[in-house]
């Protein structure tokens, strides 16, 4: 028995018991229902994610080689038919240089087709401009990327 001290319309204390099976056979059939419900999302296959790590990283490859126009192939069809590639292209420095460290399938939506995927990511400038870009050199970053599921193909998920 668990026990607690309760007020009545008195105000009065009185000890009031419950009975702890009750209380774990509740949790027990809560936690079990809320485990079902994750457990039946889909997920993605092993071919599936080998297909968008692979995207990802011929992407991040485009961008350390600064081919800039390759890197904007890979970015959604809805997103090409907005923005040139000569717009793209200016989105970018030539002072970086990047270098991918890591890929992560950290989520995927089935219903959206939509896969929050995590990138490692080394950059130093490719001049050294300023003492602290000499003191500081390379600097580890860690971006969140969105791709998408769609016409057959995974897509990056530029941000409009």
């Amino acid at each position: 028995y668990f026990f607690s001290l309760r007020m009545n319309e008195n105000n009065m204390l009185y000890e009031f018991k419950s009975q702890p099976r009750r209380f774990v056979l509740a949790l027990l059939i809560v936690s079990q229902a809320l485990l079902a419900g994750c457990a039946s999302a889909p997920q993605l296959n092993e071919e599936q994610r080998a297909q968008l790590e692979q995207r990802v990283r011929e992407r991040w490859q485009a961008l350390e080689s600064r081919d800039f126009e390759k890197a904007w192939e890979y970015t959604s069809p809805q997103y090409r038919a907005i923005f040139s590639k000569q717009l793209y292209v200016r989105n970018f420095s030539y002072a970086v240089e990047w270098e991918l460290t890591g890929v992560e399938i950290v989520n995927y939506d089935a219903d959206a087709a939509v896969a929050s995927v995590v990138v490692r990511v080394m950059s130093k400038p490719t001049k050294q401009t300023s003492v602290a870009s000499v003191v500081v050199g390379a600097t580890h970053s860690i971006l969140s990327e969105r791709w998408i599921f769609t016409e057959g193909q995974w897509w990056f998920s530029a941000k409009f």
